[in-house]
């Protein structure tokens, strides 16, 4: 449920961040999003910290959130919110949530951390192929935008891989952390260096121009899909393989298409539609046979005994706070 939770934010983002990127430069967009998501979080942790009695973190904890977090917030922000300036926001729910399980995949494949088989092999082949597809698409015009959607999609597809390297990471991040500092020092570091790209681009910036719905998407952005969605994320890591935790990423498509659709009237083409389709069955193929032959031999992660019932730490009143 935390993963569901998580995949409905992360669809909702992608509507929402474009009808930012369409009045402000997207470093700007990017960086207030997970700027303030990260204000969020550090409050977050100021107030249920204090009430924690864990051990205080080393430095190498804090240095490899940090690192993930360069990876799955400055990362694949960069190239979500760029690719916003280029192309619809249905592509990109297409592109990032479908073609990250069929890259997570593959890399663990030849990691030798999951076993490979011809249905898997002939997923991630078929994953290929629609995308090749969507992307012809795409370039064939869709139905708006030409060379720039395009460039816009593969600009989707570098993100789509900075998240898939960033599922990976994150799971040796969340040994001996709990989720709510591991996600707030990611998302730090990840804004900070947002925060530095987008200062060239402020002045730019008409601020007494900007609507009060430009305003609300911005607030929303910073505090479901960035705040509460990436905590949810670290949460459910805990004790789920990144693969598993991909499965649910299928999701992503159908709230991100349905938003586009109803808020923004964005549209495919039908060149693009039979490629999106041969993406998601060669996605699934890929990811879920992985899922149920292999699944049960994931060994989760075990949590920190302040995570139990019954332990009044900072874990165990993040979860009341979830609850409330």
């Amino acid at each position: 449920m935390y993963l569901l939770t998580t995949m409905a934010l992360f669809g909702s983002a992608f509507a929402s961040s474009k009808a930012v990127v369409g009045h402000i430069p997207h470093q700007v967009a990017a960086g207030l999003r997970f700027g303030g998501g990260a204000v969020i979080l550090l409050l977050l942790l100021a107030v249920i910290g204090r009430k924690s009695r864990g051990s205080a973190l080393t430095r190498q904890q804090i240095l490899r959130a940090a690192g993930v977090g360069l990876i799955g917030v400055f990362a694949y922000n960069l190239f979500f919110f760029w690719g916003l300036s280029l192309a619809p926001s249905a592509d990109g729910s297409i592109i990032v949530p479908v073609l990250s399980p069929v890259i997570t995949t593959a890399v663990l494949l030849a990691l030798g951390r999951e076993k490979a088989s011809a249905a898997r092999i002939g997923g991630l082949a078929l994953g290929v192929a629609g995308a090749v597809v969507f992307f012809v698409g795409a370039g064939n015009g869709g139905l708006d935008g030409g060379g720039s959607r395009l460039t816009g999609d593969l600009v989707y597809l570098l993100g789509a891989f900075s998240w898939a390297v960033y599922s990976i990471a994150s799971k040796k991040v969340l040994v001996g952390m709990d989720p709510l500092r591991a996600t707030t020092y990611g998302t730090l570091a990840g804004a900070l260096a947002l925060a530095f790209l987008a200062v060239p681009s402020v002045p730019d910036v008409d601020w007494g121009a900007l609507s009060s719905v430009t305003w609300a998407n911005i607030v929303y952005l910073a505090v479901g899909p960035t705040a509460v969605a990436y905590l949810f994320y670290f949460r459910g890591l805990r004790v789920v393989s990144p693969s598993t935790a991909t499965v649910v990423m299928f999701t992503v498509p159908v709230f991100g298409v349905t938003c586009a659709v109803i808020f923004l009237g964005e549209s495919f083409g039908g060149l693009q539609l039979i490629g999106a389709a041969v993406m998601l069955a060669g996605a699934l193929l890929a990811v879920t046979q992985g899922h149920f032959r292999q699944g049960h031999r994931h060994e989760p992660v075990q949590p920190d005994k302040s995570a139990e019932p019954g332990n009044t730490t900072e874990s165990g009143d993040l979860e009341s706070l979830n609850r409330g």
